[in-house]
């Protein structure tokens, strides 16, 4: 039994509660291995004052020392020693001790402090505070939302994929343009304006529609349950060229994405279709459960000593070891050519299961996009109850069947066929004319495509053509992250 969370670069990989004083991790998940049964999920507590017992930053800093000297995968990266003194939170002491794995590129902020409470109601419900929308940022500084989420108060007030946000204030009176912002604060100013993610929370936002209508609207932070498979896109059969295709848009990793995937793949399954597109282009990832339950739906024709990934830990923790084999179900499918839709927002999860089909399928999986961003480590859950801690500590790595796992710079150049492609936000996700979802279907239809390379920064257009001659809606777009950010924000990055 593996209790197992595999999330985004700024996000993570929950594993095990595997330390006695500790609770569980980031909910159920079935799998084979010497792993040992973790605690139930612990009941979500107050955040505790500063005088809780062994809760002082020096008793907290100890103990997060503590644990990675006794579960960090890369064990000859962290100091001997290092005084916390100078640290004014558990947070920046975490970053330098981590901070030769980061030089190195196998700890980009993967390991952190996060609240049990908070992560616990991110993964059982999706529950988020927040605008429910996903933003990127061009590199001329035009801040434009890429998705909106049903439930949120942003898709409510009309704004939805495409739109532009021009301007951001507490009021009409004091709207500051993004272009200002960023000239004066940079990308963390954005953050900053946007106002922190508590309900209540409002920012008025001069906004352009994507047919060219300004506005100003004023929107209230809420709290909503972000639906991991979208009502109104997430999954869909498309006809193409007198053949049909499955469709699926997943948001992230958790475990109310577990029927609509079934869902998803019955439909599949029923009609017949075996040429799937699979949509993770903003995935940051979440739990390893649900990516192996991904695998299992695509293993109808896999025997059972057949495996799907590996998880390694480091030597001395050997005896945690262990591995997934294909459990086909009812709604699996035996997939004839799979397109998985990726980009530098696909990590951890998202990428687990793209690499997990490579060993079996080959040229007939390809990456369509750009580039994923490269996280193949996951972290243990280890949990200091009463001061709300939550240690994410990257503990082991993961492998496909093929023992193929050290993409720390992506899968582009592990993929036995890939496709370039944009991300055009004209589009609704899921629409065969938007370039990456055109791409999928090209590439499941036959035709000829231009791979991905790992440095391709403008995917789908050529270098002969100038930034100035493509279209905004195409234009490369980095999802706007904050320097520390929340559970949610780590798994879909770029939601407010």
């Amino acid at each position: 039994m593996r209790n197992s969370r595999f999330g985004r670069g700024l996000s993570a990989i929950a594993a095990l509660a595997m330390v006695s004083s500790c609770g569980g991790g980031g909910g159920p998940a079935s799998g084979t291995g010497g792993t040992p049964t973790p605690t139930p999920t612990p009941t979500p507590t107050a955040t505790p004052t500063p005088t809780a017992a062994g809760c002082t930053l020096r008793e907290r800093q100890d103990w997060a020392f503590a644990q990675l000297k006794e579960w960090y995968l890369f064990p000859d990266t962290l100091p001997a020693s290092l005084d916390p003194t100078p640290y004014t939170s558990v947070e920046d002491y975490i970053d330098a001790l981590t901070a030769t794995a980061r030089a190195q590129h196998k700890d980009r902020y993967f390991t952190y402090l996060t609240s049990i409470a908070a992560e616990d109601a991110y993964y059982n419900s999706g529950s988020s505070a927040g605008f429910g929308i996903r933003l990127g940022l061009t590199s001329t500084n035009r801040l434009f939302v890429t998705e909106a989420f049903e439930g949120g108060p942003a898709l409510a007030a009309g704004i939805d994929r495409g739109t532009e946000i021009t301007a951001i204030g507490t009021s009409s009176s004091n709207l500051r343009s993004v272009s200002d912002i960023m000239t004066t604060s940079g990308s963390a100013g954005l953050t900053d304006a946007l106002g922190p993610d508590t309900v209540g929370t409002s920012r008025v936002l001069r906004v352009v529609s994507l047919t060219g209508v300004t506005s100003t609207v004023t929107i209230t932070k809420t709290e909503f349950a972000l639906d991991p498979v979208s009502s109104r896109y997430g999954a869909k059969i498309i006809s193409d060229g007198g053949q049909q295709f499955g469709y699926i848009n997943l948001r992230t990793f958790i475990n109310p994405a577990e029927q609509p995937l079934k869902d998803a793949f019955l439909r599949f399954s029923t009609n017949g279709i075996t040429n799937i597109i699979i949509d993770l282009r903003y995935n940051g990832g979440g739990l390893i459960s649900v990516a192996d339950l991904m695998g299992d739906l695509m293993g109808a024709n896999r025997a059972p000593t057949d495996v799907w990934e590996y998880m390694t830990f480091r030597p001395e923790k050997s005896a945690q070891n262990s591995n997934h084999t294909f459990t086909p179900m009812s709604q699996s499918i035996a997939p004839t050519k799979i397109a998985f839709i990726g980009g530098g927002g696909t990590a951890s999860a998202s990428e687990l299961v793209i690499n997990g089909m490579v060993p079996y399928l080959h040229a007939n999986a390809a990456l369509i996009g750009s580039n994923t961003y490269g996280k193949p480590v996951g972290q243990i859950a280890i949990d200091k109850s009463a001061c709300d801690d939550r240690f994410r500590v990257i503990a082991f790595a993961i492998q496909n069947a093929a023992h193929n796992g050290a993409y720390y710079d992506g899968l582009a150049s592990f993929m036995e066929a890939s496709c370039q492609a944009g991300d055009d936000i004209s589009y609704q996700l899921g629409d065969p004319n938007e370039q990456s979802t055109r791409r999928a279907l090209d590439y499941l239809e036959g035709k000829s495509c231009t791979p991905v390379t790992a440095s391709a920064s403008a995917p789908g257009v050529s270098p002969q053509v100038s930034k100035a001659q493509i279209p905004v809606s195409q234009q490369s777009r980095q999802l706007l992250t904050p320097d520390r950010p929340s559970t949610p924000q780590r798994e879909v990055p770029g939601l407010f």
